[in-house]
């Protein structure tokens, strides 16, 4: 047998090698995470259980960590704190089932967020689906929880109903928000509009995350020329899942019926000058001070190329109460870390401050 062989072959086989090995890790790791979140959720119901039918009491919980950990030392996330999330995890999700299909496909870490942010079990388990289709960190969940993109989801008005066929209608239309949280700008609410692009473009990567996923950036100030004449689109952006490009135009002012035929030749020149027969209907976005229902519902009544209308909100425009609240990027990370701290402290011992397991 020859010890030579082909490079391009062999190049190959250890791309595809690779690959299965790095999917076949990402399977065990889920596999792992799945039944440590079952086993913290039975564990839970038990304690429930127990207090419930014969009467035990809270001081069950101090020494019951204190007895699994002399028991498994080489095991983490047995403190009093953890137990507590164990058996509060239990009482929202009585049902194994929903644990084992949504919530299981998560960390455990994912879901104490859930529970110490949000009340409603219909908000964890959409914010616990959003988190396995997106592929959301704890700290991207906890973020989008404090901007209440649940509410926010769909809130746009538009006529993709009547401008996009059936599965690309719903699709976009989940995917506009409204409000858009600007709040990461430093900028104020009398801004002008080549002001609050630039600022957006300064800070295009917390633009991106209050976008969405699938959002790539095209550019700012995007050129087109049509009949000899120049025009410049504010934002391009492709949506890789809707496969189409996506036109925003910023507005400083409440919403106004000519911003829709602005838009309207936007789109149209897009599909025109830029899209590949391959791509979907290109989508326009005015993102606007403001909006009244009616009035958008006329102006886009009778236009036939998708356009949405949202609204946006920076820090001076949001009501004093929230925007008195709101952190900044770098607080944000610093009360991540802190919450993670105090998730796992436990009266025993300091060492087990970073104690449960992601």
């Amino acid at each position: 047998m020859s010890d030579l062989f082909n490079l391009k072959d062999y190049e190959t086989f250890l791309t595809n090698l690779k690959v299965r090995i790095r999917s076949a890790q990402i399977r065990a790791a889920l596999a792992v995470n799945r039944e440590l979140v079952l086993l913290y959720w039975q564990i839970g119901r038990d304690i429930l259980t127990r207090q419930q039918q014969q009467g035990w009491g809270a001081k069950v919980i101090q020494t019951l960590s204190k007895d699994l950990k002399h028991e498994f030392p080489e095991m983490k996330g047995f403190s009093r704190s953890n137990l507590l999330y164990m058996r509060a995890f239990a009482q929202a999700f009585p049902d194994e089932a929903i644990v084992q299909a949504v919530l299981g496909q998560i960390t455990w870490y994912h879901n104490i967020a859930l529970l110490d942010k949000l009340k409603s079990n219909e908000e964890r388990l959409w914010y616990a689906r959003q988190t396995v289709e997106h592929g959301w960190s704890r700290n991207v969940l906890v973020h989008q929880v404090e901007s209440d993109l649940y509410r926010r989801m769909g809130g746009a008005i538009t006529n993709f109903d009547r401008a996009l066929p059936p599965p690309q209608s719903d699709l976009a239309t989940q995917l506009l928000k409204d409000p858009y949280h600007l709040d990461f700008l430093d900028v104020t609410s009398s801004v002008q509009e080549r002001d609050l692009e630039r600022a957006l473009v300064e800070r295009i990567r917390e633009f991106l995350l209050e976008l969405g996923v699938g959002f790539a950036f095209v550019g700012s100030q995007y050129h087109l020329e049509v009949d000899g004449d120049d025009y410049y689109i504010d934002l391009l952006f492709y949506h890789l899942k809707l496969r189409c490009y996506v036109v925003i135009d910023l507005k400083v002012t409440e919403f106004q019926p000519e911003f829709s035929g602005k838009m309207n030749f936007y789109i149209s020149a897009v599909d025109d000058l830029l899209r590949h027969p391959e791509d979907r209907s290109t989508i326009g976005i005015i993102l606007c001070k403001g909006k009244k229902k009616t009035a958008v519902e006329y102006a886009l009544r009778d236009v036939n190329r998708p356009i949405g209308v949202s609204t946006y909100q920076l820090k001076d425009s949001l009501p004093k109460s929230l925007k008195e609240n709101l952190p900044t990027v770098e607080q944000l990370a610093m009360e991540l870390n802190t919450v993670v701290a105090e998730v796992v402290e436990t009266k025993e011992s300091e060492s087990e401050e970073t104690s449960l397991l992601d």
